[in-house]
């Protein structure tokens, strides 16, 4: 494939791109910057496309690869965005601090809160919460499945009930789902 047939089939590639960057990031300028991006990759690095193979299919994967790429970066950077009128940008490690003190407190009163279960529901939702599943679960304490559900659905009320003081979102890791 010329240098000109390259071009002319990438060039052919670009409302798909787009349609593919915009259900990535659900956001049309960032979807165009997206396929940007890709465009400029496929152009640099012609000579590792292989002729004969699925050019679309590279297109994509060269686009996948630099979003997961700009979304780690996201994640891993500690900046955060300042949305007032001078958008100053602050560093999330300088000035912020953790207080440990509270998330011991929870974890006291958690640790606390299963451990006042009975045993017949602690049991079974210390091994659910340890990643058992119910058959295991069943076959382990040599009761029947149904009987295991229903010992893990009652402990997480129970808990929900104790834990009621803290937030909801904490609350919900005890929830059924």
């Amino acid at each position: 494939m010329t240098q000109t047939e390259f071009q002319h089939a990438v060039q052919n590639a670009y409302k798909p791109l787009k349609g593919y960057a915009f259900k990535l990031l659900q956001n049309s300028d960032d979807a165009n910057d997206l396929v940007q991006e890709t465009m400029l990759k496929a152009f640099r690095y012609r000579d590792k496309y292989a002729d004969g193979t699925n050019l679309k299919g590279w297109l994509y994967t060269i686009m996948k690869n630099i979003f997961i790429n700009n979304y780690r970066r996201k994640q891993n950077s500690k900046v955060f965005n300042d949305d007032t009128d001078n958008q100053y940008y602050i560093n999330a490690i300088s000035g912020a601090s953790y207080n440990e003190g509270e998330s011991f407190l929870l974890l006291r009163d958690i640790n606390k809160a299963v451990n006042g279960l009975s045993e017949k529901l602690r049991i079974p939702f210390k091994l659910s919460f340890q990643g058992y599943k119910y058959e295991e679960i069943a076959k382990h304490l040599n009761i029947p499945l149904g009987t295991v559900k229903i010992r893990i659905h009652n402990a997480r009320l129970n808990l929900q009930q104790k834990l009621k003081k803290y937030d909801p979102a904490i609350r919900s890791n005890f929830s059924d789902n």
